[in-house]
């Protein structure tokens, strides 16, 4: 890839030590589990109905990370303006929590991951813009009983970057995320992972094998990414 100015993981530990984390915190899609071709599928099915132009795994690929309704808004011609807007939202969002796992999967090693820290005593959360039913059930599913937090999207809640979601998982973990023995790291693939451990105050780690890869990553402020989930585990475990 050429020199793009990114810190490797022996590179960023030779010039800095980074105090023990007690908690990570896990974006979803992209970062623990490829949700990509059921939201891409479920996305045109609904689009398909209202008879709307459909979209390719690529071009979505670059929709979603905002939540469901900004994903419906980049999707639909007119977005919000859209008549049908409204319910296309709704029928996509009852629609995918039932086709949510069929062809959704866990990258490789990040399962062996998350279940690294949780040996060494390091809490595991997750912070999503998914819908929070569809992404409870999706952990049901894929990594039955490995975390200790789960927010995702709900009334009252709002989406990444803000860091609402983030605050509380650090209170129901009982952290400030900061203090020695309850610093919390935020674990994403994409800008607006990024922006939303920022703006908690926290430290961040991108990771190339999401929906964005590394170049987009270091476009977008990511001082350090990791390139496999065994390297990321390795970086969380010293």
């Amino acid at each position: 890839m050429g020199n793009h100015n990114i810190l490797t993981l022996k590179s960023y530990l030779s010039i800095i030590s980074h105090m023990k984390y007690s908690l990570a915190i896990f974006d979803m899609d992209g970062t623990i589990l490829n949700t990509l071709d059921d939201m891409t599928d479920s996305l045109n099915e609904i689009l398909g109905r209202y008879k709307l132009p459909l979209h390719s795994l690529d071009e979505v690929r670059f929709m979603v990370g905002n939540g469901i309704p900004k994903l419906i808004e980049r999707a639909v011609q007119g977005g919000r303006n859209h008549p049908d807007y409204e319910k296309i939202l709704a029928d996509f969002i009852s629609y995918y929590e039932e086709h949510c796992a069929i062809k959704t999967a866990p990258y490789e090693g990040i399962v062996d991951c998350i279940k690294a820290l949780r040996a060494e005593g390091i809490k595991v959360a997750v912070n999503t813009n998914k819908v929070e039913p569809a992404a409870i059930a999706l952990c049901d599913d894929y990594f039955p009983g490995l975390f200790d937090v789960i927010s995702g999207s709900r009334p009252g809640m709002p989406p990444k970057p803000a860091p609402d979601g983030i605050y509380e998982i650090l209170n129901r973990a009982g952290m400030d995320g900061k203090s020695e023995g309850q610093k919390a790291v935020f674990i994403g693939d994409s800008d607006v992972d990024m922006q939303t451990g920022m703006n908690a105050g926290l430290d961040v780690i991108g990771v190339d094998w999401g929906f964005r890869g590394c170049d987009f990553l270091k476009e977008h402020g990511a001082r350090l990414i990791m390139m496999t989930a065994k390297e990321l585990a390795d970086y969380l475990v010293i």
